[in-house]
């Protein structure tokens, strides 16, 4: 594999994060499987889930009237192992209504595996772990 693609790689698995920060902020639920595999494994502080169906119930139920979230992600790091790779980064997630200020803020680490497949890179797995939050 050329230093080239392996470049191209790392750049489209660090652009998932950025592109599951936008559907989860969008409330896209649907588009989830432009970010996860069909057969993803999420754990995080809500338990786990299987597939990526249960990852977009979940995310539907996780949805709360008037509040609105903005996800940003740091310090990603991707290495690569082929057609699989281990991706981390830090998450910063601030809940809000419109026009006014946070009234949630949480601290995480996210880390997962991503695959490619046909339709490009994909998280297989994903791993959240809860840091720290501040706020109701």
């Amino acid at each position: 594999m050329s230093d080239t693609t392996r470049t191209a790689d790392r750049i489209e698995i660090a652009d998932l994060f950025a592109r599951l920060a936008n559907l989860l902020d969008e409330h896209r639920h649907d588009d989830a499987h432009t970010v996860y595999s069909d057969d993803v494994v999420v754990r995080g502080p809500r338990g786990e889930l299987h597939g990526l169906d249960e990852v977009t119930a979940l995310l539907r139920r996780s949805r709360v009237e008037g509040e609105r979230t903005q996800h940003v992600h740091g310090d990603v790091l991707v290495r690569m192992d082929g057609d699989r790779a281990e991706a981390t980064a830090n998450q910063i997630v601030y809940f809000h209504r419109d026009g006014e200020p946070p009234h949630r803020t949480s601290g995480l680490r996210v880390a997962g595996t991503a695959v490619r497949t046909p339709a490009g890179w994909r998280f297989g797995d994903m791993r959240i772990t809860l840091a720290w939050t501040q706020g109701s």
